[in-house]
Formats: C-alpha cells, sequence, structure tokens
C-alpha cells in the first residue's frame, strides 16, 4: 500500500491522441506537497503518513500547528491529510512528492468535496418526478408530496428524502485513469471528472479495485527528505559518546605498551 497525494483541481480540458480522438481529463496540481509527519505501529498503533500541501500565512496558523511543522522543517501548509501505508513504504519527512508518483494509464481514486448546490427541492436533489400538471394539482406541481402516514404511526421517518441542503459532501469516484503526468509543472491529468470546484483539494490515491502496474515507483516518486529534528538530535546525542570509550581505550593500550 502505497501512499497518495495531496492535489489542487485546476479545472477541466481535453487532450488529443496521435489518431484525433480527443479525451476530456481534470487538470490536478501537486502545490509542494511534503511529508510532514510518520506514524508507526509502535508509538501510534497503526502507519501512516502524514502530508502537506499549499503553503498557508504564518498567522493564520496555530502555534501548536506552528510547532508542528517546525519539527517537520517544512513550510506551514494549508491542507493536511493522512494516507494509510504498508511499513517498507515509508518515505522521509520532508520529502516532497512529484506527478510521477503515478504513471500513464493507472487507476486512482479522487476523493474531494462536491460543489455546493444550497437549498435544493426534492426533484433536483433526489430526482422526484414531481406531481401532476393537472387533474386537481395547483401551485405544488414539484413539490415531493406526501412525506408519512395518519394516526399510525403519525410521524415522518428519519431518513426521508425531502427538501434540504444539496452538495458539499465528500465524495469519492472510482477508477480514473491516469492520462499523462507533466513533471516539470507537477501537473497530473486524470480521465474524466473529479469531485470538487475549482480550487479545490483533492485527495488522489492507488485504485482499491484495480491491480498496481508493474512500474509504478515504490515507495514512491519523490525528492529531498530529512529527519525530524528529535531523531536527528537523538544521533548527534549517541555519536560523541563512543568517541571518548573509544579513546580512553587506546591511551590505556598505548600506556600498558608502554610500561612493557
Amino acid at each position: 500500500m502505497r501512499s497518495g497525494v495531496i492535489a489542487r483541481k485546476i479545472g477541466m480540458t481535453r487532450i488529443f491522441t496521435d489518431a484525433g480522438e480527443h479525451i476530456p481529463v481534470t487538470v490536478l496540481h501537486l502545490n509542494n506537497c511534503q511529508v510532514i509527519a510518520q506514524r508507526t505501529e509502535e508509538k501510534n498503533g497503526y502507519t501512516a503518513l502524514q502530508l502537506g500541501s499549499g503553503l498557508a500565512k504564518v498567522k493564520n496558523v496555530s502555534r501548536a500547528e506552528r510547532g508542528h511543522f517546525a519539527t517537520a522543517r517544512v513550510e506551514p501548509k494549508s491542507r493536511v491529510a493522512e494516507f494509510r501505508v504498508s511499513p517498507e513504504n515509508l518515505i522521509d519527512i520532508g520529502a516532497e512528492i512529484t506527478a510521477d508518483h503515478f504513471v500513464e494509464g493507472q487507476y486512482v481514486d479522487a476523493s474531494g468535496s462536491s460543489v455546493g448546490k444550497g437549498f435544493a427541492g426534492a426533484m433536483k436533489r433526489h430526482g422526484f418526478k414531481g406531481l401532476r400538471a393537472s387533474h386537481g394539482v395547483s401551485v405544488s406541481h414539484r413539490s415531493h408530496g406526501s412525506t408519512g402516514q395518519c394516526q399510525d404511526p403519525g410521524k415522518v421517518f428519519k431518513g426521508k428524502k425531502m427538501a434540504g441542503h444539496m452538495g458539499d459532501k465528500q465524495v469519492t469516484t472510482l477508477n480514473l485513469r491516469i492520462v499523462k503526468t507533466d513533471v516539470e509543472r507537477g501537473l497530473i491529468m486524470v480521465r474524466g471528472a473529479v469531485p470538487g470546484a475549482k480550487g479545490g483539494w483533492v485527495l488522489l490515491s492507488d485504485a482499491v479495485k484495480k491491480a498496481l502496474p508493474d512500474n509504478v515507483p515504490v515507495p514512491g516518486a519523490f525528492r529531498g527528505g530529512n529527519k525530524p529534528e528529535a531523531q536527528a538530535a537523538e544521533n548527534e546525542a549517541e555519536a560523541p559518546q563512543a568517541a571518548p570509550e573509544e579513546d580512553a581505550r587506546d591511551a590505556s593500550g598505548q600506556q600498558q605498551g608502554q610500561d612493557q
């Protein structure tokens, strides 16, 4: 299981093939998507990677978040998400995931917030056909009709399909094919529509219902990376302790040789 990425939706366009066929694609941009933290089985009870993307103003980030980003030695991010990974697919903190993390022809799952449509009626929200245009119906042609019963049970059951807020929900679209990637500009082009409006954040990960191609990079395609300050400080603290012991042994050995 590999890590996914956090991308920003740019919009839709089309790509022409050599045969003249046009393919509708959604363009996604990787805006400095970096690894912020690692979740391990020993410390957290599960294995995952915490990623961050985009840039946020320091004044808009809480003190706790500023400390979290400072520990990872990365700039404050505007979007943070976690991806479950296998223990062997952990990536170093600070590494930036590139667009060639996915290969052409690979299938992915895209998750994002759908476009909010505000308060909508039952016909638009649930696809009801509405009431008759004649035969006694007046004024309420687009109403949802009866919603309950009489004395028994005498109430409207929870979950009844009625008018209400539509859209702005977490939606996942499965099995979208990667058409093309641009590593230099950080672009990923996916066939078809992706949930969300232009400028929205999208979580892109390997498809759970499709097999991975053989040429996908494992644990992923990335550049850079650094160790967290705690681990680096621990390594620096352990390194000087070994040197005095070795020097003492060498000095004692030389003294014994001189005495002999």
